[in-house]
């Protein structure tokens, strides 16, 4: 610890700067690898559009259009190193307790992530089917290989980003800035927000059960934050006592 504390300015940009390389080169390698796979990736993340032919508008867009795939699935592949690149940098600034709660929310941020993303693809074959049935029969529906790749990359993300709600309140109920008891008295607010941000990652006309589905899970893993929250405190409740009566 001393050592962390006596780098100078400069050390710590060095260090900021060897991580960020790290960081970039494990998503580039992992971004390499999957360019490879891409036609296979296509396949997979099209299984949910129901036969969907996609079009092309220039010259360019295959190679963009794989790169563009490779490039999301590296992120999310290389995350295991990045993310911890990320915590080594910042973990000298942190108390002992902290560096204790970041690894596992490490870890169940990933699964959670992938949980969600998983719980996306899953709701994706429905809404694409019902945004296609929406199109007025005089329009031609001409599907471009590049929005479709960026609905579905934005939706697939959003849902993986939704489910990381317990990491965050966990993390904070573990710093001591919120509590189990103020997630109780908030829970009409949270709510709200949950069924805002439901209606804003599902663009389809009806405006209630679809914003639901995903709504429902963020519900369950909000009270699951609950339940885990006091069961942190009570651990932390007998550490004041034995150290007064150490005193």
């Amino acid at each position: 610890m001393s050592k962390d504390k006596s780098m100078s300015l400069i050390d710590h940009l060095e260090e900021l700067r060897r991580r960020i390389f790290v960081s970039i080169a494990a998503i580039l390698v992992a971004t390499t690898v999957a360019f490879f796979f891409s036609d296979a990736l296509l396949k997979v993340i099209l299984l949910p559009s129901g036969g969907l032919q996609l079009n092309a508008f220039s010259l360019m867009d295959g190679f963009f259009i794989k790169w563009r795939l490779a490039l999301y699935t590296g992120i999310v592949i290389a995350f295991p190193i990045w993310a911890y690149e990320v915590y080594a940098f910042v973990s000298p600034g942190l108390l002992e307790h902290e560096k204790r709660t970041m690894m596992p929310a490490l870890a169940g941020s990933t699964i959670l992530f992938v949980l969600g993303a998983a719980f996306g693809f899953y709701l994706l074959g429905g809404m694409i089917r019902v945004l296609v049935e929406l199109l007025p029969s005089q329009v031609q529906f001409l599907p471009s290989a590049d929005d479709y790749i960026n609905f579905v990359s934005f939706f697939l993300l959003a849902c993986g980003l939704a489910f990381q709600l317990p990491t965050l309140l966990l993390i904070l109920v573990q710093l001591r800035l919120i509590s189990s008891a103020i997630l109780r008295r908030q829970r009409r607010i949270a709510y709200f927000a949950l069924f805002a941000f439901a209606e804003i990652v599902t663009p389809i006309a009806d405006p209630i059960i679809a914003p639901l589905t995903i709504m429902v899970p963020l519900v369950i893993l909000y009270e699951i934050s609950i339940f885990f929250a006091r069961r942190i405190e009570k651990r932390r409740k007998p550490e004041p006592s034995t150290e007064l009566v150490a005193s």
